[in-house]
């Protein structure tokens, strides 16, 4: 896995002996002209996607459960993540670069929301598996207690995973790199990519094609009208997640096997290096589409959304607003109340049997 960057750096997996022979600068300089835009992008949707979800689960009257830490934490290490793109952002159109220590910490948070992100989605899958294919046996353990343990349990494993990836970054003649010691120059980087390919895709794939096959399973053995729901989101979460990682994963593969000189084409390593620039745009776009697909799917963020747009135009438009917006409030309550005992929200212990 690549450090964000435009330059030829051997973050960017330029390790070879004949790399210097094979021009990329046309695909180098095109990176200061994209990446920033993308990157900025990214950052705005993914701040605001993240903190609605944050706060919506702060503002929660109801009581929180073990899937709201989850959501909480995954929504956390994205706005990790898109912390640091605008420090890439300055990286890519700055000649200076940054500081040893800026270095050292954009690149260690950029790597620990990276991988967090993906580990908390995994365990939302597996808690998923425990609330439906093994309700009876999970109640007990399914608490906002054990959430936090299992949480601080992942964040702890994300910081262990990601230390391979930062731990020999420094800055070196205005340029964010791995300074390698000599005995480790041709080892490190193919470590550091089958780690990114083994941790950060191919097991969280794995355990999530169990978890959901199983779960759609049990969906389908069940009488309850809201499976079909259930199974459209239970495929939507696999298919972005395979659709937006696999690609720049069988790019870093297909990098790792440059390293040792099975692409001696010069063609070929440009084509190789635009598409893993394409690739890892699609792949750090996932975390705008998390709140969408983990948050905003259910009733507690939508009514969320819909208060504070609400709140935002009694502010905007005056006090004339607030009476309707009182009255359209209570109308809302009691519609809940009265569908009270026929739904449950959708992060509480009692709808785990039925959405994702």
């Amino acid at each position: 896995m690549s450090i964000p960057s435009a330059e030829p750096t051997p973050e960017s997996f330029q390790y070879d002996d004949d790399a210097e022979a094979c021009y990329e600068g046309d695909i180098v300089a095109s990176g200061t002209v994209y990446l920033p835009v993308f990157y900025s992008f990214v950052f705005a949707f993914g701040l605001v996607g993240n903190v609605l979800v944050v706060l919506a689960l702060s503002n929660s009257r109801k009581a929180k459960s073990i899937t709201d830490v989850y959501l909480l934490n995954l929504a956390l290490s994205d706005l990790l993540f898109v912390a640091t793109l605008p420090f890439w952002t300055h990286y890519v159109l700055s000649d200076q670069g940054f500081t040893n220590a800026v270095c050292k910490l954009v690149t260690a948070f950029f790597f620990i929301g990276f991988f967090g992100g993906i580990f908390f989605i995994t365990v939302i899958s597996i808690d998923r598996y425990l609330a439906i294919v093994l309700a009876a046996n999970s109640m007990r353990n399914r608490t906002v207690q054990h959430g936090v343990i299992v949480s601080l349990s992942v964040w702890a494993a994300a910081i262990l995973v990601a230390a391979p990836q930062f731990m020999f970054t420094k800055q070196n003649d205005g340029e964010c790199l791995g300074d390698y010691p000599e005995i480790l120059q041709d080892v490190w980087p193919l470590l550091r990519n089958v780690e990114a390919n083994c941790l950060g895709f191919l097991l969280p794939l794995l355990i999530m094609g169990f978890c959901y096959f199983r779960i759609i399973w049990t969906l389908l053995t069940c009488k309850n009208h809201k499976k079909a729901k259930a199974i459209k989101l239970i495929f939507l979460v696999v298919v972005v997640f395979f659709l937006f990682w696999t690609p720049y994963n069988v790019m870093v593969l297909l990098e790792t096997l440059k390293l040792y000189h099975f692409f001696p084409s010069c063609d070929i390593q440009r084509e190789l290096r635009w598409a893993l620039n394409v690739t890892e745009t699609i792949a750090f776009s996932h975390c705008c589409l998390n709140p969408l697909i983990y948050a905003f799917a259910g009733e507690k963020f939508r009514r969320y959304l819909s208060h504070l747009y609400r709140k935002c135009l009694a502010v905007l438009c005056g006090r004339s607003l607030r009476v309707d917006v009182t009255l359209s409030e209570l109308q809302i309550s009691r519609r809940e109340s009265g569908l009270s005992s026929n739904f449950t929200h959708y992060t509480s212990d009692g709808e785990t049997s039925i959405h994702l």
